[in-house]
């Protein structure tokens, strides 16, 4: 089993181009990875690269910050979809969260999942555990526990604290079955990708994703 399978091979600089792009595509498709995630405006040009292969495209909807608002969000992830992403990556607003506006999440998860079912297509969403005390991260789990999502994601990498065993932990304790957990953020190296995958992570969101597989094909290890 390669740690390849595994991972969502993650360019979101803003600096990016579309040199870029092409180069973290081609080094999907070369080591197998589950995933490429990229930004929305180079959705069309991956989906030519990747047709074809068993590399899913994966882009980013409110990225990073998620406080922009749900219906904007929702034409993000029908143009997203519309260009070829098979996978969508939403930030939770964490305003709204803070501000105990339950409801108003409620909305933003129904009308995003809409879309997602429409289309048949992989919806993650990102609740920044980094930020989140465990209390809060528990109530991120019973909120999103009742819908249609696929994963439940640590964190965008922007935030000062990314994944941790814990929370991978407290999320797969608090998460049916059938929501997978995505870990990501400060990924870069094989040891701390298989802790995370053994905490219960089945998704890992990284830019060293190729350090990580030289890491795995040099431990030894079951990975």
């Amino acid at each position: 089993m390669s740690i390849a399978q595994f991972i969502d091979h993650t360019l979101l600089k803003s600096s990016a181009h579309s040199g870029d792009i092409e180069k973290v595509c081609r080094e999907a498709l070369a080591y197998r990875f589950k995933a490429v995630c990229i930004p929305p405006y180079f959705v069309r040009d991956a989906r030519e690269l990747l047709t074809g292969s068993t590399v899913n495209l994966a882009t980013v909807i409110g990225f990073p910050f998620g406080y922009s608002h749900y219906q904007a969000k929702t034409e993000e992830a029908i143009r997203a979809l519309e260009e070829g992403a098979d996978e969508l990556d939403m930030v939770f607003n964490l305003s709204a969260f803070r501000s105990n506006d339950l409801a108003y999440l409620e909305t933003e998860i129904q009308s995003i999942c809409e879309v997602t079912e429409k289309h048949n297509k992989t919806l993650k969403v990102i609740i920044e555990s980094g930020l989140l005390s465990r209390d809060e991260i528990i109530k991120c789990c019973t909120l999103y526990r009742h819908y249609p999502i696929d994963f439940l994601k640590t964190s965008t990498g922007y935030a000062e604290k990314g994944a941790t065993v814990e929370a991978v932990l407290l999320m797969r304790e608090h998460l049916p079955a059938a929501i997978q957990i995505k870990a990501s953020g400060g990924i870069r190296d094989y040891a701390f990708a298989k802790q995370l995958l053994d905490a219960g992570a089945t998704r890992l969101g990284c830019s060293a994703s190729i350090a990580i597989v030289t890491g795995a094909s040099g431990s030894g290890n079951g990975y």
